[in-house]
């Protein structure tokens, strides 16, 4: 039977987190293993990882093959140097407590790291943010500049508007206020006459003869005479 160290998975949609454990390769990978050494969380900066370091070197000297993933995890954790170490004190090349000095070593230069690491990433987080917040500050500002600026096309284009109203509202009253002042000139067309030709008709003259009347007075009587 195979053993393999690998990663059974866990936790929700888009926020797994996994547990480290010692599992038969012909088992489902989220199926029964033999035993849990270790947990790990990619989601958080820098990625969580509990691990037993000693249950890790006991499988790995037992011939557990780790998968790819959990493989960078023992190394990252010092298993994998650990395990190194114990194979030279098998061979005689080191003693105990030199290997253990080797690794305690090693994982005080592991934790200065992280720690530079963590304090690296705080600082860039932080950047970041203010970067995000200055980009933010300077896209509010862009628009509200272009907004200023509309409005005051507006309103320049507004107030051109009313001034135009108003001058020609002034012009109404000049020309009413002259129309009212002006005296009524009344112009008197010229008569025209025209000569009629002068049609003189020729009349014949008529002259009438008229006969002479003679009247005859009577002789005064004498007895009238003698009256008078």
């Amino acid at each position: 039977m195979s053993v393999k160290i690998r990663l059974q998975r866990h936790g929700r949609t888009h926020a797994p987190y996994y547990h480290i454990v010692v599992a038969d390769s012909r088992a489902p990978r989220d199926g029964k293993f033999i035993e849990k050494i270790g947990m790990y969380n990619p989601t958080t900066v820098p990625a969580t990882i509990e691990l037993n370091i000693d249950s890790a070197v006991n499988w790995l000297n037992n011939g557990a093959q780790p998968t790819d993933t959990c493989r960078a995890i023992l190394s990252y954790k010092g298993a994998l140097y650990k395990h190194h170490l114990a194979g030279g004190v098998a061979k005689g090349a080191l003693t105990e407590e030199q290997a253990n000095a080797k690794f305690e070593a090693w994982i005080n230069d592991k934790v200065t790291k992280v720690v530079a690491h963590v304090e690296k990433s705080a600082i860039t987080k932080a950047d970041a943010k203010v970067a995000a917040l200055a980009h933010e500050t300077k896209v509010k500002e862009a628009r509200s500049a272009k907004l200023a600026e509309k409005l005051a096309s507006a309103q320049a284009a507004v107030n051109a508007a009313n001034a135009e109203a108003a001058a020609e509202v002034a012009a109404a009253e000049e020309v009413v206020a002259v129309v009212e002042e002006a005296p009524v000139v009344v112009e008197e067309a010229p008569v025209v006459v025209e000569e009629a030709p002068v049609v003189v008709a020729e009349t014949p003259a008529v002259v009438e003869e008229t006969p002479a009347v003679v009247e005859e007075t009577p002789a005064a009587t004498e007895d009238t005479k003698s009256a008078e």
